[in-house]
């Protein structure tokens, strides 16, 4: 063989393994058999099919599928994707009807509906990960509503909370994380099957038949839009970026939460490593992969956006770079959402340690100018300068404001000498995180009515 010919033969199948999508988009054989089921029994409903030949695809399809299951399936190049793999076994099996399954479709519609069909599955089960993950927030959250942590702002001390209120802030973001896989799954549960390469077809086919046998609400209403849109995979997408970025949030609190500063809690030794060369340490690996994995997902959603920003109508090639970052972002947020169920279930809360860092940082400073307010009839900005002359008074002391007596708290400004001993209550932490009883606030009060409709929506 001449040089030519081998480097014409190598060029070609480079380009081969360029253009094929098989050895990913096989992911999807189960959809891609279960639609072409469907579409046989639609057709043979419209007698386009005969009964016999309808029953041979049928059972050669299942055949197909066993074997692919069963890894007595070889997936070769030479079939390109995974479509044209399905079909070309169907038809060594049963024959001439197996050359009639693609009568009235395209691959356009084919895979749009495979790729639809594995996304809405997905939706669902990711649905049902979230609310397990929810379930166990709230279990815990049960346990410590009256177990005080430092609230907050800008990394610094700023109230007190419970720590119940605080795991509930994540029950809330995986709340709206499960509404928005179950809002997408709605507004994208519509069937691509029938549209063709772009216009329809002049087979005579009844859509609304294939769309109720695939679990669709109907049909898709416009064939050029279906066969080019890939929003559904873009919205999989963004919800799984924003349930990766509330998992990073909880993930970078657990690593400092576990951290010798903080010692808020201790992760089971399953979920954390030791050093490989400093056996004293206990590290966070498994929330540190959470946080980081993050980002391959985020990139997963800004590549399929910048594949789709610049086509025009209908289809383009381009559209098979649409199913990796998904198969990868899916396995990435199943994955994730497992662990850090296990995680939040097993952790240790040290309420000791909670409970002492909230007498660092004066986190009822501002119990001390609300009481000013309300008891003395101050204006708030002065009764905000008071509190701060309380505040470096106590630091003088080295004591935390909530630890000073009514006679300290008298010297440190002389518009308090005659303040009365009630606001030495008001000071104390467990009652300044009790004070905040308003809807949604801290008390423990409220978070137990939180607590309350979380698993009344938990049962439902």
């Amino acid at each position: 063989m001449s040089n030519d010919q081998i480097l014409k033969n190598t060029n070609a199948q480079i380009l081969d393994e360029f253009n094929a999508s098989i050895m990913f988009d096989k992911e999807l054989y189960a959809q891609d058999i279960k639609g072409s089921i469907a579409h046989s029994q639609m057709l043979c409903e419209q007698g386009v099919l005969t009964k016999d030949e309808q029953e041979a695809i049928e059972s050669g399809l299942l055949q197909v599928k066993e074997e692919i299951e069963s890894g007595n399936f070889e997936f070769t190049l030479e079939t390109e994707d995974i479509h044209m793999a399905v079909e070309s076994r169907l038809t060594e099996i049963i024959g001439e009807p197996g050359k009639k399954l693609h009568t009235a479709r395209s691959r356009n519609d084919q895979v749009a509906t495979d790729f639809r069909l594995y996304v809405q599955e997905k939706s669902l089960s990711i649905k049902s990960q979230l609310k397990e993950l929810i379930k166990v927030f709230v279990e815990v959250a049960n346990k410590h509503t009256t177990t005080l942590i430092p609230g907050m702002t800008h990394l610094q001390h700023a109230q007190p909370l419970n720590f119940g209120y605080h795991l509930l802030a994540y029950a809330n973001m995986f709340k709206r994380d499960y509404e928005r896989f179950e809002s997408s799954y709605e507004r994208n549960n519509y069937s691509p099957l029938g549209s063709a390469a772009l216009a329809g077809t002049p087979h005579n086919i009844n859509r609304e038949s294939t769309s109720q046998k695939l679990g669709f609400k109907s049909p898709t209403t416009h064939a050029m839009d279906t066969v080019s849109d890939r929003d559904f995979a873009l919205e999989i997408l963004f919800n799984i970026s924003t349930s990766m970025m509330h998992i990073s949030r909880i993930s970078e609190e657990l690593v400092t939460w576990s951290s010798y500063e903080f010692q808020f809690v201790r992760m089971s030794d399953e979920y954390a490593t030791t050093s490989s060369i400093m056996p004293q340490k206990k590290n966070p690996d498994v929330p540190e992969l959470l946080r980081g994995k993050t980002g391959r997902v985020y990139g997963n959603l800004i590549s399929l956006l910048t594949v789709m920003k610049g086509l025009p109508l209908a289809y383009n090639k381009d559209t098979q770079e649409d199913k990796e970052g998904v198969f990868d972002s899916v396995k990435t947020i199943e994955i994730s959402l497992s662990i850090l169920t296990e995680v939040i279930r097993t952790m240790i809360v040290n309420v000791d340690k909670m409970e002492n860092a909230c007498k660092i940082g004066h986190l009822t400073a501002t119990d001390l100018a609300d009481f000013l307010v309300q008891k003395q009839n101050m204006p708030f900005r002065t009764a905000y300068y008071i509190t701060k002359d309380v505040v470096a008074y106590a630091n003088s002391l080295n004591k935390d404001i909530s630890e000073l007596t009514i006679d300290e708290i008298r010297n440190a400004n002389e518009q308090l000498k005659d303040v009365s001993e009630e606001l030495v209550m008001y000071l104390d932490l467990r009652n300044s995180m009790n004070a905040r009883n308003s809807f949604g606030g801290t008390s423990t009060l409220q978070t137990v009515e939180q607590i309350k409709v979380f698993e009344e929506w938990l049962n439902n």
